[in-house]
Formats: C-alpha cells, structure tokens, sequence
C-alpha cells in the first residue's frame, strides 16, 4: 500500500480546505479548529514535497499541484460517499430535518404534515423555523425549503436546488375592516395601518401601488413592520389593518371567510420556490419522499390563488 495513504484524514481535510477556499470555514465543517487544519495541511505539504495554497487577503488560493490534487480528492470522496449510500440498508425509516421560514412552517407545513406522518410513520420529522439561510451541512439538516424573488436561486455548489412553483402576493384584510374604513379604489388602502416586512426593499406596499396605478404614494402612511408573515396576519385576522401577503399563507384564510382580498390586483414580484438538498446525503431517500410529498401536495391545493 502507498505509505502517503496513511494521510488520508489530511486528504479529507484539505478537500474541504480547498472547496472552500478557507481553514476557518473547512475547521467549521469538520468540527476542528483552524489552527488543526493549518497544521494537517503544513504536513500534508511537507509529506507530498508541494505547495498545494498560496494566501490572498483571508482567502486560501489553490497553487496548481493545489489544483490537481483537489480535483482528484474531491472525486474519490464522491465516490465513496455514493457507495456508502448504495449500501444504505435502512430504508425510510429514521430522523429527517426540514428547515424553511417561520411562516412557510406554521401556516403551510404543519397544518398538512400529518398527512405525511400517515404516509410514512417511520420517518420521524424535526421541523425548524428560522428566516435566516441555514448551513444545512454546519447546523445537520437535511431539507430547506426557500424562497427568492429571482429566477434562479444558486448559493452552494454542493448543494442541489429544485424550482417546484411559485407564488402570488395580494393585499389582504379581515372582512370586518371592511365595515369601517370605506375602500373603493387601491389609494384607499393608505388610510389603514399597512403591515410590512423589515427590510423588505423588492415586494413592497410601494411596489404594490404603483403596480395599481396610484401614482403618488403619501409618504407617511401608517405602516407596521413585522419580521414574519405569521405576525402580519395575526394582526390583520383581528381585524387591525392590511398585508401583502403570499397566497400559500392566506389561502385557508379566504376559503373560510375569515380574511378577504379587497382589491384582486397582484404584486408584480412573485416567490420563486425552492427545495435545496445535499445530493450526496445518505438519507437522499428520505429527503426525496419528502420533496415528492411537497409537491404533491402543492398541486393537490395549488399555492397560486386563481381569482377571477
């Protein structure tokens, strides 16, 4: 056997080190510290005789023996992890941990994932909401579920991301606002408390309003900021204002009469939607019975409102 395979966990580490281009992120996903991997990859350096980085301000550039050894590592660990995964014995059964919005978990996903339990009760579901982008492989989990704006969403490499639909914004408001502020054309809608989202800058009441035709919008309307559609729509369900919100939220709303649409005029920005994955995670099958579900049940009760 070559001697320099007994450097193997400096090969595993210099791969992370090289697709990140950084020690502090590559000791992050290996769970060692910085000055660890700064010390596997000196050795490493000394065994092959190369030098494989050159710094650049705080990013680890690869020299071109760098290069070609990365190539090949990156590779081979491919590799294995594919065999490891073929030789996966455990079929379904086991944990799955499923990450998205605040909002996209308690007003979408949970009131249907008993659906999913019924369907598969040995996959066990950890459910965490969070409005920040999550690092699936620092923080173990295995499905996010996010949304953007653009057309295409891409922010790891590694990662695999799947366009599944997208979803409509419209104004909404509790019947009852309706009995007491009069609201006949879009401009109306400035004399009620508008529910927005910190630091929202693309799908705006602004944008909504200048997308009605209402060319000059009051510059101090009444506005709350909120941080999660959930919020907005508890206020607004109590009858104390206006959101713009994404159908997927109100849908269940609407269909039971407890909020209505009081202009049908549709934000011109829409929400892309999102699966994103490790496509080399050893639960791949799970994740991917879960992703099914998802869009089963997405086109099973469409996200999209159709308003005639």
């Amino acid at each position: 056997m070559d001697k320099r395979l007994k450097y193997l966990n400096a090969l595993r580490c210099f791969e992370s080190a090289a697709r990140h281009q950084s020690y502090s992120q590559a000791a992050q996903e290996l769970f060692v510290s910085q000055a660890a991997v700064s010390q596997q990859m000196r050795q490493l350096e000394e065994v092959l005789d190369v030098k494989l980085f050159v710094r650049s301000g705080r990013t680890m550039l690869l020299t071109q023996s760098g290069e070609k050894l990365y190539q090949s590592t990156h590779q081979a660990l491919k590799v294995l992890i594919n065999g490891l995964n073929s030789i996966q014995t455990e079929g379904l059964a086991g944990d799955l941990t499923i990450t998205s919005t605040q909002s996209f978990c308690s007003l979408w996903i949970m009131p249907r994932l008993y659906r999913f339990a019924q369907l598969y009760p040995d996959i066990n579901i950890r459910m965490m909401g969070s409005n920040q982008v999550e690092d699936l492989q620092a923080k173990h989990i295995d499905i996010a579920i996010r949304f953007s704006t653009k057309d295409r969403l891409k922010i790891n490499s590694q990662l695999c991301y799947e366009l599944f639909g997208e979803d409509e914004v419209y104004p909404v408001c509790a019947p009852n606002l309706l009995e007491h502020v009069k609201l006949e054309q879009p401009k109306d809608l400035m004399k009620c408390n508008l529910f927005s989202f910190a630091n929202e800058k693309i799908v705006t009441w602004h944008e909504w309003f200048k997308h009605a035709g209402v060319d000059e919008v009051e510059p101090h309307i009444k506005k709350t900021e909120v941080t999660s559609s959930d919020m907005a729509l508890s206020a607004v369900l109590s009858g104390h204002g206006v959101t713009l919100s994404a159908s997927a939220f109100f849908r269940s709303y609407i269909e039971t009469q407890q909020l209505v649409i009081p202009f049908k005029i549709m934000h011109p920005v829409k929400w892309q939607q999102y699966i994103v994955y490790d496509p080399n995670s050893a639960k791949l099958k799970r994740i991917k019975v879960f992703a099914d579900w998802v869009k089963d049940e997405m086109q099973n009760s469409p996200l999209v409102l159709k308003i005639e």
